[in-house]
């Protein structure tokens, strides 16, 4: 249970690394020689800058977003230094920083994914030119015949009083900072967390904890910094995910096989496995029902012991390599995983079961299902020998072994 939980929190290692080095950083790190003192401003840009461009270039809507938003706002919070710190504007622009981030943020978890370029759908940037002309036009008070005095007073208020983070922006800090877990949260046991999910809920600790800061030098910028990298980060872990995590059934994908196969020991064995009669399957119960199938046997061949690891291969396909056994070591654990297959009643969901796994569970022990399905699974085995030397050799004879497990009756495991 406790490696379950650390393999689903795992994405949250990087974020949790980057704000404790900023904080160690901070604390013990030396000051930067004058000559160099100019880096504390331009680390921020560059980090944020690029993950800007990377958030739009893998059209990841909501990382974007708050990109965009934290690039926005440490711009706009430098350029109002410019003017003087302890000046009307930069006081504006700050108040104006840790209200509106955290409710863009907000915002870009509350509604639905869409990528950064979805047709005629203008709103965010529609925002953005908002948000910016009224900042502007808020920290111009005093200074321009368009903005009166008016909103000097205004930011006397206690729900906008600042810094550090005024009240209205801690209420929208743990409000975006919730929806933000909510969505990194597991729906079941065996769901893995998204590292994207996980880097919004880090960005936002950063972010908040630069405003906190604020008053301590270099401590805005730095955590600004640390907001930047952890996106990025999560950018790159998501985009490894998808590169290598089949996305329905949750395994490592067949290219994660390939990869893995290059770093075998002259011991070691190769299963693969096809279900049974699965087109039939498919065309008589429809493909949603064949994908809870796919499901179903992913989540038993992932209970893999003896140290093996499940693949899917492709289709209804999968691979169990067993990197420190032989063949013989091997053979009792397919065998389990086959007759647990065999002996499970699978309940078809009905069409108005509810999405919430919980719900679900508790809807299953008050009714019984429409109706169960099971199915059978095929299984052929190799190790390498004289014949077959390397991994990918052993694959092939391992692949064989299934058609002959199939010609023999099926529900079987060959050799």
């Amino acid at each position: 249970m406790n490696l379950s939980v650390l393999h689903t929190f795992r994405p949250a290692i990087a974020p949790a690394a980057v704000l404790l080095l900023t904080a160690l950083a901070l604390v013990a790190g030396p000051a930067l020689p004058p000559s160099l003192s100019g880096l504390k401003t331009l680390g921020p840009y560059v980090v944020l800058l690029l993950g800007t461009v990377m958030g739009w270039w893998f059209n990841r809507g909501r990382t974007f977003i708050a990109l965009a938003s934290l690039l926005a706002a440490f711009a706009g919070h430098d350029l109002a230094l410019d003017i003087g710190a302890t000046s009307f504007a930069a006081h504006a622009v700050f108040t104006a920083a840790a209200i509106l981030v955290p409710l863009n943020f907000l915002l870009a978890l509350v509604f639905p994914e869409r990528g950064v370029s979805h047709h005629f759908n203008y709103r965010w940037l529609m925002l953005a030119v908002v948000e910016i002309v009224f900042v502007a036009w808020v920290a111009s008070a005093g200074r321009s015949d368009l903005s009166g005095m008016v909103w000097q007073d205004l930011l006397t208020n206690w729900l906008f009083r600042s810094p550090p983070t005024p009240p209205l922006g801690r209420l929208l800090f743990t409000a975006a900072f919730v929806a933000a877990v909510v969505r990194t949260w597991p729906k079941d046991a065996a769901a893995e967390t998204r590292p994207l999910d996980i880097g919004l809920a880090g960005a936002l600790a950063a972010f908040f904890i630069a405003c906190e800061w604020v008053n301590t030098p270099g401590a805005f910028e730095a955590f600004m910094m640390a907001s930047g990298v952890i996106l990025l980060v999560s950018l790159l872990q998501e985009s490894h995910r998808l590169a290598f995590r089949d996305e329905l059934t949750g395994l490592p994908s067949r290219r994660a096989l390939e990869e893995r196969l290059h770093g075998l020991g002259p011991t070691h064995a190769i299963a693969m496995l096809d279900v049974d009669h699965f087109k039939n399957f498919n065309d008589t119960h429809g493909h949603d029902i064949g994908d809870q199938v796919l499901r179903l046997v992913a989540a038993r061949l992932a209970q893999a012991q003896g140290g093996g690891t499940a693949y899917r291969y492709g289709g209804e396909e999968f691979c169990i390599l067993f990197p420190e056994l032989g063949l013989a070591e091997a053979l009792p654990h397919v065998e389990k995983i086959r007759a647990g297959i065999a002996a499970y009643k699978m309940a078809v969901r009905r069409s108005d079961r509810p999405t919430d796994p919980e719900a679900g569970t508790r809807l299953r022990q008050l009714r019984s299902p429409e109706k169960t399905l099971s199915v059978t699974v095929s299984i052929g085995i190799a190790e390498p020998d004289d014949q077959r030397a390397t991994p990918a050799e052993v694959l092939v004879a391992a692949d064989r072994a299934l058609y002959r497990a199939k010609q023999a009756g099926r529900n079987r495991v060959s050799s």
